[in-house]
């Protein structure tokens, strides 16, 4: 499924290359106002602070909401607490796009992170070109040297990388990349299986000056908690938001991680 994913986001972005091509995506991202300080503001506190998403629809789960206004429903993240935002871009599977995207940055001061399966530079350039402050890469889905040459531009590019994680050796993958921002998500993406407990599994491996993510797996404050007790900094939270009152939903799960 993984692999799956990660061809058609591809696929499609080599689509866009042909109407868009690279020199002009550079230049729109080069244009770009500078990313904010993403690990500010997620840097860990006497709380756990929440990653909102953005989130249609999963292969998983199918259709959660329709989200007709991406820009409201991230107001209202914001007014809810939520430290960041995350919005799928990937159209396939999850319903999203960039102008999901591009319509989140304008409506909220918060960083936005492009959650995607980035696997070309195309793709990182595209993310700040549309005003993304952080990207999502996955381990699972690029060798060692791609995952350490789109870190590296991410980097150049003045954002930050979520290096998402599901296992032991994938986490020594991130810490060996000198990465920050280290997320476990609790769905192998390879067989859709949720497991709660993998990140209080893996998280002692991740080094003390990162900061810890735990993704998936959090539909009520009880899995946040769940997750603060286990060391988690952060938590990112989509189909529960989207399915409930994203405000009140978000201060109790801000409350539960206190």
């Amino acid at each position: 499924m993984l692999a799956d994913l990660t061809a058609g986001a591809v696929e499609d972005a080599e689509g866009r290359a042909s109407v868009r091509p690279l020199a002009e995506v550079e230049s729109a991202a080069l244009a770009q106002r500078p990313a904010l300080d993403v690990l500010a503001a997620l840097a860990p506190s006497d709380r756990v602070k929440i990653i909102a998403e953005v989130k249609r629809a999963s292969p998983s789960r199918g259709d959660l909401a329709a989200i007709p206004d991406p820009a409201l429903q991230a107001r209202r993240y914001e007014e809810g607490g939520a430290s960041a935002i995350s919005v799928l871009t990937e159209g396939r599977k999850f319903k999203g796009s960039l102008a999901d995207l591009e319509a989140v940055k304008a409506a909220v001061t918060l960083p936005v992170l492009r959650k995607d399966f980035i696997a070309t530079e195309y793709q990182v350039l595209e993310a700040r070109a549309s005003g993304a402050d952080l990207v999502l890469l996955i381990v699972a889905a690029l060798d060692q040297d791609v995952l350490a040459r789109l870190y590296a531009f991410t980097r150049e590019l003045g954002m930050t990388a979520l290096v998402e994680t599901h296992s032991a050796d994938e986490v020594d993958r991130a810490v060996d990349l000198g990465a920050q921002l280290i997320g476990v998500n609790a769905r192998d993406l390879s067989t859709f299986q949720l497991d709660r407990d993998l990140f209080g599994r893996l998280a002692e491996r991740i080094p003390a000056g990162a900061i810890k993510i735990a993704e998936s797996a959090v539909l009520a404050p009880a899995d946040v908690a769940h997750y603060r007790r286990d060391g988690a900094d952060v938590v990112l939270v989509g189909e529960a938001l989207v399915t409930n009152d994203p405000v009140s939903t978000l201060r109790a799960f801000l409350e539960a991680g206190a």
